[in-house]
């Protein structure tokens, strides 16, 4: 019996071994690209979606240009007239200037993601100064001019980081209220649906043109974005479309309760000492 007992006990602990392996194994990994949320936000520093009076949006594709992809969706964009904004990384830069003047040639916007794609939230402020120099610099030789607009890697960026690149490098940092999550590739078609249900007027979309899907949907997004009536403009076209957003209406003051009005006591009827005379039938 006793040596049983040992047994079933070796078991069991080797069966937790087992199960906590596999727990591991299957962990959700964090979202490479975490949704804006208000505390990123500094007005007039940081945009992620701009209040305009008319129907325009902003197209951007972070993490190019791609020798493979950007052409392609270069030559869609130029078919429909439309103005994109791209957000490179730096290193792509550096292996494609040939792409980054083409995009510059061509009208649209050419803007900085770091020259590697690391978490500007977790860095030095050193650390982030190279990236964004190093970028800046290989823009500059590919195209003949520095950005004015930067957007962090995975959104991540302090409200103190913020102050001082704008101060520093002059760039507005751009985030984004649409995101298809096209890194995860989950087809054409869930890409396309997510930004036409999710776009409205003054949003900044996010996509990404290193992936094959993300291109193949963006012909389903021109067409139904543009049968919706939107019109497409670069993002510093669109922060420069800004109107102030209309005042909140104050809100309507509660009526006070009236007073209490306290009943009159009754009077107690006085009885009269003098006699009344007969009334007459």
């Amino acid at each position: 019996m006793f040596t049983l007992r040992i047994f079933l006990s070796c078991l069991f602990v080797s069966f937790g071994a087992v199960q906590l392996n596999a727990d591991d194994a299957v962990a959700p990994q964090a979202p490479e690209k975490p949704r804006p949320t208000p505390e990123n936000v500094e007005p007039g520093i940081t945009f992620d979606w701009v209040h305009v009076d008319g129907p325009y949006v902003a197209l951007t594709f972070d993490d190019g240009p791609s020798a493979k992809l950007t052409p392609k969706l270069l030559d869609l964009l130029a078919e429909h007239h439309i103005k994109a904004t791209f957000f490179l990384i730096g290193e792509n830069v550096a292996e494609n200037p040939e792409l980054v003047a083409r995009e510059a040639r061509e009208g649209h916007e050419v803007a900085s993601h770091s020259w590697s794609h690391p978490n500007f939230g977790k860095m030095s402020d050193d650390g982030v100064r190279g990236q964004l120099r190093k970028t800046d610099d290989a823009i500059k030789s590919a195209m003949g001019k520095s950005p004015t607009l930067m957007r962090p890697p995975y959104g991540s960026i302090a409200v103190r980081q913020k102050k001082w690149i704008h101060q520093e490098f002059g760039y507005k940092i751009v985030l984004w209220d649409v995101d298809p999550l096209d890194w995860r590739r989950p087809g054409p078609a869930a890409v396309c649906n997510r930004i036409v249900k999710n776009t409205r007027a003054g949003s900044i979309v996010l996509a990404h043109d290193i992936h094959p899907g993300t291109i193949e949907a963006m012909p389903c997004v021109l067409k139904e974005l543009e049968a919706k009536g939107f019109k497409f403009v670069t993002v510093s076209e669109l922060i420069a479309m800004e109107t102030p957003l209309p005042p909140k209406p104050s809100p309507t003051p509660k009526p006070s309760p009236s007073p209490k009005v306290s009943a009159a006591p009754k009077s107690t009827p006085v009885k009269s000492t003098s006699s009344s005379p007969t009334p007459h039938n």
